[in-house]
Parts: structure tokens; sequence; C-alpha cells
């Protein structure tokens, strides 16, 4: 064994002496300096770096966009799910992966390949690509795994890319003008549809974009997620929770245009635009959150007939 000197065993006394004694065989090791804190911070900052032409912009549409406004929420919940397993996860043993540096390569091509093609959905969603390539290189495969809700949710706050977006809002128009013309004439309202323009007596009604439900349809989803997480414990009802969203936002989106129609036919023809119709959108908005805790508090009934049954059981 190598001789430790007067300065090395008063370091070692006072637990001051950063590094460990080797034989003569081995080759030095020097520790880290610098605690954990301090590591996550640089590659937040490191992060923030190689993103600075890409989470202003995406920020910038959370304001500006009313489709995408609840990407605000998406990494606060993201945050608190980690923060509410943070026992579990002291717990998950630690063993990085040179797996992560190829993902991280992954996640930093798509960014280049976004920024070069003005491919704003790449460019994005390559943030959370490389974030669970981080995760495996520092942490494991494990750690990934516990992390892989959060992670994933995180793709909630990404505005779809455009193709997509015009893939689902022009049959989403067409569902909402068909379910009014078959609900209005119930009402006296006799109609004639063009597309998605609905002719009615008294004016031209048209189910345009921004009518389609996708705005209500990408929020709920999130809010049924974030439902389905704080409320229910098992994953299946989670899905069904999520799942749920689509009908919900749908039928609820053909009601609204059902509204309006009704509303201009008996009412005011400028009761289909401005305030009154903004307000009505909130209004089906609510009364769909409302379905989904509906949809909760039948399960949570069905879990209290289950005990109930099996509490009458005879022993």
């Amino acid at each position: 064994m190598r001789r430790v000197n007067a300065s090395q065993g008063a370091a070692l006394a006072t637990g001051t002496f950063e590094g460990k004694l080797t034989t003569d065989s081995e080759s030095p090791v020097i520790t880290k300096v610098g605690g954990p804190w301090s590591q996550l911070i640089t590659l937040l900052l490191l992060i923030g770096l190689i993103y600075w032409r890409v989470l202003p912009g995406l920020v910038e549409e959370w304001w500006n966009n009313p489709d995408f406004s609840h990407g605000f929420l998406v990494p606060v919940f993201a945050a608190f799910v980690i923060w509410c397993e943070r026992n579990r996860l002291k717990v998950v043993p630690v063993k990085p992966s040179w797996v992560g540096l190829a993902i991280i390569a992954l996640g930093l091509a798509a960014l280049i390949v976004g920024l070069l093609g003005a491919e704003l959905f790449s460019s994005r969603s390559s943030l959370i690509v490389l974030l669970f390539g981080l995760v495996i290189y520092f942490f494991g495969w494990r750690w990934a795994r516990a992390l892989l809700f959060p992670l994933a949710c995180l793709f909630l706050m990404i505005p779809i890319p455009a193709i997509l977006f015009n893939h689902l809002t022009f049959p989403m128009q067409l569902f909402a003008s068909r379910f009014a013309t078959s609900l209005l004439p119930f009402f006296g309202v006799p109609v004639l549809r063009e597309g998605n323009v609905l002719q009615l007596p008294s004016m031209a009604l048209e189910v345009a974009e921004a009518c389609s439900g996708i705005r209500s349809l990408t929020a709920l989803i999130t809010l049924a997620i974030i439902l389905g997480y704080l409320s229910e414990k098992s994953t299946a009802r989670r899905l069904l929770l999520a799942l749920a969203a689509f009908p919900i936002a749908i039928v609820a989106n053909g009601l609204r245009v059902v509204g309006t129609g009704l509303s201009v036919q008996y009412g005011n023809p400028s009761l289909a635009e401005g305030f009154f119709h903004s307000f009505e959108g909130w209004l089906v908005f609510l009364v769909s959150v409302f379905l989904l805790f509906l949809l909760h508090v039948v399960f949570k009934g069905l879990d209290r007939l289950a005990k109930r049954d099996r509490h009458d059981e005879p022993i």
C-alpha cells in the first residue's frame, strides 16, 4: 500500500480530502466536485441554450393560440407527478446506460432536422426525446420506466402538426354539421346542409375550424388525464377517462352548434358570433368537464357496490 503523508492524513481525519487512496497498480480516481443541484442547474442551462430558438416560440403559441393554451398546465402537472413519486424514486436503483447517448443523439438530430426544415413539431418534441435519453444515460432504464408517464404527458403541451390538425378539423366540422342537421328539425328549425354550411331560414350558419371542437378536444384530453391521475388508482380506469374525452368533446361540440342554430333562429342572428358565441363555447366545455367528473363518480359508485356485495356474501 502507498504511504499517506501528513497532509492527507489530516484531510482524511477532518473529512475534507476529495479523492481516494489507490494502490500502485490502480490509476487515481478523482471524485466529482459540486453537488447534484449545481449539476442539475448546469444541465438545465445547457438545454435552455440548445433550445433557445424553440422554447420561446412554443410559449408564445400557448399564449396566442387558444387551441393550445392548456400547454402552460402540462409541464406543471408533469413536475407535480414527479414530486408525488419522489419517495418511490428514492428506492429505484440507479444503473446508467450508454443507450441513453443514442437516444440523446436521436433527439438532437430531430431538433436539427426540425430547425432546418422549419418543422415545428419535430423541433419541439425533440426536447422530450432528449429528456428521456438523459434519464436513461444518468439513471438507467428503471428510472425511465418510473418517469415514463410524466415524460409522455409532456407531448400534450406540443401543438399537433398542421397536417394532422387539418385532417382532424374538417371531419369534426362535418360531424358537427350533420349532428346539428339531425337535431334542429326536432326543435322546429328546418335546415339544409351544404358541406359544413347550415342554411337556416334566418341565415346561413358556417361551422368554421374554430367551431370544429378540436380546441375543447385537446384541452379535455389533458384534463381527463389529470383527473384520472388524481382520482383513480386503476390504470384501466385512467385510460377509460382519457378515451371518454373523445366522444364527450365531439358530441358536446355538436350540441353547441345546435344551440347556436336555435339562438339564431329564435333569437338574434348576432348571437352566432361575438361574446355570446365565445361564452357558449366555455359553457359547453364546462359541461364536458362535468360529464368527465360524472364518469368518475360512476366508477366510485361501482366500487362501493362491489364492496357492499363482498361484505354481504355469507362466510
